[in-house]
């Protein structure tokens, strides 16, 4: 048992000084200079989709905050369930840790440029949204929902937000779209919705992932951008392809002040210690205070 305890101990030590390592060999000046952007997590990402334990959990992996999983029910949500927003709402405030966003995935097998049931949730998750003072849900377009080379479902898409964005306005929330689009296709698709409800979720790993040149498309959508994933497809973060540091600079050039949200993390160290790895090597990088 002690040598199971010191094994333990070890290891925490060997990983908060290799976390400051790469944090200051990426980054010295993010050491003199903070940028207090909300680190949050995705539900799924540490195996809690839908479950209000993701809020103890985050917690105790020093996040700021959880994007949490709306999960549909037959052609409703769970949480348009009165009694279970406020199982959820409990659990927050207990862990004082805080709803960053909503996050639909289940509409990348249920698309909303062909499937009634996608608007129908979509429309109730506002509805939930603003009824737990959430104000960005995700909308992703991955999976059966993918856009690229599909000009008619794009069309669906279009007709299908405007639908919902004057509800969106009404009730004070942004639909956020993420996909494999470029930002100037993207950029086209909100030109054409019109609506300050419709923004854009941008993944950074994704984007990189697609060769997508992901400072300039910062910079491009500037604040259109509602809300950020920070990913790494590769490795631990500070060890894989992404380059963090520079985009700190990116979003801080475009006055971004939102949450950014891990998601999709490797695992190399299994799902707590990966994500508290790259939780305190952003917390280094970005110059965050640790909660």
């Amino acid at each position: 048992m002690m040598r199971s305890i010191i094994g333990t101990g070890l290891l925490f030590v060997a990983i908060f000084v290799a976390t400051a390592a790469l944090a200051t060999a990426a980054s010295p000046a993010s050491q003199k200079t903070a940028y207090n952007l909300a680190l949050g997590v995705c539900d799924w990402t540490i195996g809690k989709a839908g479950d209000p334990a993701a809020f103890e959990l985050a917690a105790r992996l020093g996040l700021d905050g959880v994007q949490v999983s709306l999960v549909p029910k037959g052609d409703s949500l769970a949480l348009a369930d009165p009694a279970l927003r406020t199982v959820f709402l409990k659990a927050a405030r207990k862990a004082r840790i805080p709803i960053a966003s909503f996050a639909i995935g289940d509409l990348n097998d249920v698309p909303l440029k062909n499937d009634p049931r996608a608007e129908m949730w979509l429309a109730k998750g506002i509805d939930v949204a603003a009824a737990m003072s959430v104000k960005i849900i995700l909308v992703p377009f991955f999976g059966k929902g993918e856009l690229r080379n599909d000009p008619a479902g794009v069309d669906a898409v279009v007709a299908t937000l405007k639908r919902l964005a004057p509800r969106a306005e009404a009730k004070g929330v942004v639909l956020a779209l993420e996909s494999y689009l470029s930002a100037g296709d993207i950029l086209k698709i909100l030109e054409r919705i019109g609506s300050p409800a419709v923004r854009v979720y941008y993944d950074v790993g994704n984007s990189q992932d697609m060769g997508y040149p992901i400072l300039d498309e910062i910079r491009e959508l500037g604040a259109r951008i509602v809300e950020v994933h920070a990913k790494d497809t590769k490795d631990l973060y500070g060890k894989g392809s992404m380059d963090f540091p520079a985009v700190r600079k990116a979003l801080e050039d475009i006055g971004y002040k939102g949450w950014f949200v891990l998601e999709g993390t490797k695992m190399p160290l299994g799902v707590e210690e990966s994500v508290r790895y790259d939780a305190e090597y952003l917390r280094a990088v970005f110059g965050i205070r640790t909660p």
